[in-house]
């Protein structure tokens, strides 16, 4: 990225997306186990295919959750309600096959351990008013716009599944034209690919991508192929943890490699992720830097951390090795310390199981407030 002038792409999918949809019931059931019992233990894989939902997985909760229901309910939620756009809430398969979570990861979790080993990143840029990077912010946005219409009945032919992707040209490291935009829109039968075209350029790149940043160079690609008529679970296979990349950043900052969905707040890969963001996100919001990437490390059953580094890419204002030790002090980075500061226990994660876990200034996430800056900003001028 030394360069004067590149390109980047980052790519978002819909909620009616197979791996999204397997994203969100598996989230849901977390969801309805929180709900009944906020120290549940879950690991919730689903598989989704032409007819069917498999969840599998390991869990331990003094609740009771009607799994079948709650797929049933993700599923209806998302808007396949009908045989003819590929799958049918009612109508579908559910089998279940959960067992007890392995004792030898509780004894760990029961101290206040991590769930797991492994390293998780967190990211920050201040090129948008979410921080985040502009090429995912913006296939994120287009990607729930392409939603809400179809939901909304604006363009009455379309149906759940889609995807979008935005690449955005870099001058000298800020964002300074978009050079290319995809909608892939699934669409019932036989509808006019200009008129597809046409309206997903009136109704959603338009109305999502800044003006000033297109030019008659941008281009703009509708169903490259001409057509989506088969799409969800009877085009492809879903599976939860497929998309992990859509979740983040877009592959502007590095990934640990553990999805989040389907997995409490105990399992580091998603707390600590969190908790990596919300470190990122207030150091750029206290302007000690432009952009800052934070990683962390567990071990499984300890709950100090093995590492903590901080790398603002030469954007700080002060030495990365200073501000990694500021946070270090004003952050405790223990898992059971971050499931409260950012109230993990609560039932809130399907709704960011689908458009990004970050970057999401629509919904009250605690991980993306930006309360600890000024605190920062003061201990950086100490």
């Amino acid at each position: 990225m030394s360069s004067d002038r590149y390109l980047f792409t980052s790519e978002s999918v819909t909620e009616g997306h197979p791996d999204k949809m397997a994203d969100q019931i598996s989230d849901a059931v977390l969801d309805a186990m929180l709900e009944q019992d906020p120290n549940s233990r879950v690991a919730c894989e689903t598989l989704i295919t032409t007819g069917v939902v498999i969840v599998a997985g390991e869990v331990t909760t003094a609740g009771y959750v009607d799994i079948p229901a709650v797929v049933r309910q993700a599923i209806e939620d998302i808007g396949y309600t009908r045989a003819k756009y590929g799958f049918d809430s009612e109508m579908s398969g559910v089998l279940t096959a959960l067992q007890e979570q392995s004792s030898d990861i509780a004894m760990g979790v029961d101290v206040g351990g991590a769930g797991d080993q492994g390293m998780m990143f967190g990211y920050a840029v201040n090129e948008t008013p979410e921080l985040m990077p502009m090429p995912i912010m913006l296939a994120h946005k287009m990607a729930r716009r392409l939603a809400e219409v179809r939901r909304l009945g604006e363009v009455e032919y379309l149906r759940p599944d889609g995807k979008t992707q935005v690449t955005v040209a870099y001058e000298n490291g800020r964002p300074a034209h978009l050079d290319k935009i995809v909608v892939a829109a699934h669409h019932r039968p036989n509808v006019d690919h200009e008129r597809l075209k046409e309206d997903m350029i009136e109704h959603v790149v338009n109305r999502i991508c800044p003006a000033d940043m297109m030019d008659n160079t941008t281009e703009v690609l509708v169903n490259p192929t001409g057509s989506f008529e088969r799409g969800g679970p009877l085009a492809d296979t879903g599976l939860t943890g497929r998309k992990i990349i859509v979740d983040t950043y877009g592959g502007m900052a590095r990934h640990g490699g553990g999805c989040f969905s389907g997995k409490d707040a105990t399992k580091v890969d998603r707390s600590a992720s969190y908790m990596m963001r919300y470190v990122a996100k207030n150091l750029v919001a206290a302007g000690l830097a432009e952009r800052v990437e934070t990683q962390v490390a567990y071990a499984i059953g300890r709950a100090d951390p093995m590492g903590f580094w901080v790398d603002t890419f030469e954007t700080g204002k002060v030495p990365d090795e200073r501000l990694a030790e500021i946070c270090m002090e004003m952050f405790d980075l223990r898992p059971r310390a971050i499931i409260d500061k950012l109230q993990l226990r609560e039932p809130q994660f399907r709704q960011v199981a689908a458009y990004g876990h970050f970057g999401r200034t629509d919904l009250p996430v605690l991980w993306e407030r930006t309360d600890m800056a000024d605190k920062l900003r003061r201990a950086a001028e100490e």
